[in-house]
């Protein structure tokens, strides 16, 4: 069985006794911490047209161990209701679980904990019948899903068989949203979108949007990757760019899954502590990262295949031909003592050049651009950057 050492390393229990049918293709797994909206979020995908392969849903709900009377008491009302839905909602090849309420060690409880006890269960589930290629789907509670989301994302792994996951394309829930609190979400996504194609402006091979219900995975990656982690909040973002490093993660586009734009404090950062720092005036979404920095590393991803095999004093006159935000990140950051290792494992520039961005990856890129905003730039006006990124790539690409 491919996740039998994983398992048994973790030590995984047995959250769901009920074998799973033969066929099962794909594992829903729904974290649930305070969600009152959760039966929307299950009867969207109910409504769900189903794929050729069987489909578990398998619901989540937790807390820390030391969660308020309050929370714990929800959380109960909430299985119950959960479970009141289940036993009224029947469909053949659609089998929804609910657990819990699972308490979570006060450590660890979080966003990351909670997802990953979930879908190291689904991963236990397709496990049982040794399938592999398994798809583990992470969503919300507070998310609604289309009609054909089901299909399309068993579609999307049939047509990329050599993939290791997919994110899924979302736009948030706008109905009933005014006035300042509409304007702030629809300022974040355009931030999301404008951080993705600077991303891919300059090189960078990973781009990707990385939200939390918009995202699917191999059990078996899921497994090689070492499974989710732990982190409180930026689970996703942190589990998705590691994925990158053990196989190609597309994007599904012919569905899309619609999250809450609610305000929330659930987690340190996110979309719903973002959103409640923009109405109490302490985040301004209008500003964003100055497009003038990702054009500087944009000259460094430029010139990387100079790096190979060049000696320490090359490296040092390189750096003088760069802007001075790269050169003096590039310095601080000891970034020679990477460059010095990955010549010492890489005999071909092919290798080099596959494995420089596993140096130089996501989390460096979000160091640099904070870096840069310290001493060189300041963050400047969304539109305007926007504007000016698709200016200079159509000028480009002339």
């Amino acid at each position: 069985m491919f996740a039998n050492n994983y398992l048994k390393k973790n030590a995984i229990p047995v959250l769901i006794p009920e074998v799973p049918v033969f066929n099962m293709g794909i594992s829903v797994v729904i974290p649930c911490y305070r969600e009152p909206e959760i039966l929307q979020t299950l009867q969207s995908l109910f409504l769900c047209r189903l794929p050729d392969s069987g489909v578990e849903v398998i619901i989540l709900i937790n807390h820390s161990e030391i969660a308020p009377k309050i929370v714990k008491s929800q959380n109960r009302q909430t299985k119950g209701e959960v479970e009141q839905w289940i036993s009224e909602n029947k469909k053949e090849g659609l089998k929804f679980f609910v657990v819990g309420p699972v308490e979570l060690r006060k450590k660890w409880a979080g966003a990351g904990l909670a997802r990953k006890s979930g879908m190291d269960e689904a991963t236990r589930r397709f496990n049982l019948l040794n399938i592999p290629d398994g798809i583990i789907v992470s969503l919300d509670a507070d998310t609604l899903v289309e009609e054909k989301y089901l299909v399309e994302i068993e579609n999307y792994f049939r047509q990329h068989p050599g993939h290791v996951g997919a994110t899924i394309a979302f736009f948030h829930q706008l109905e009933g949203l005014t006035g300042k609190h509409l304007e702030g979400i629809q300022l974040y996504e355009k931030y999301m979108g404008y951080y993705k194609n600077a991303l891919d402006f300059i090189g960078y091979p990973y781009s990707m949007f990385t939200v939390g219900s918009a995202f699917a995975v191999k059990a078996e990656a899921y497994v090689k990757r070492g499974g989710m982690n732990r982190r409180q909040a930026g689970e996703d973002f942190y589990f998705l760019q590691n994925l990158v490093q053990i196989g190609p993660v597309g994007e599904i586009t012919k569905t899309t899954v619609h999250p809450s734009a609610r305000l929330s404090d659930r987690v340190p950062f996110g979309t719903g502590p973002v959103l409640q720092k923009w109405m109490r005036g302490e985040e301004d979404l209008a500003k964003t990262y100055n497009f003038q920095a990702f054009n500087d590393l944009k000259q460094f991803f430029d010139i990387k295949n100079l790096l190979f095999k060049i000696s320490e004093e090359e490296y040092e006159e390189l750096l003088l031909k760069l802007p001075a935000s790269v050169k003096m990140f590039l310095n601080e950051d000891n970034f020679w003592m990477e460059i010095s290792d990955l010549n010492k494992n890489c005999s071909t520039l092919p290798a080099f050049q596959k494995r420089f961005f596993q140096k130089f990856n996501a989390f460096k890129i979000l160091k640099f651009l904070n870096f840069a905003h310290e001493d060189y730039y300041q963050k400047a006006d969304l539109e305007a950057q926007i504007f000016q990124l698709n200016k200079t790539w159509k000028s480009n690409a002339k």
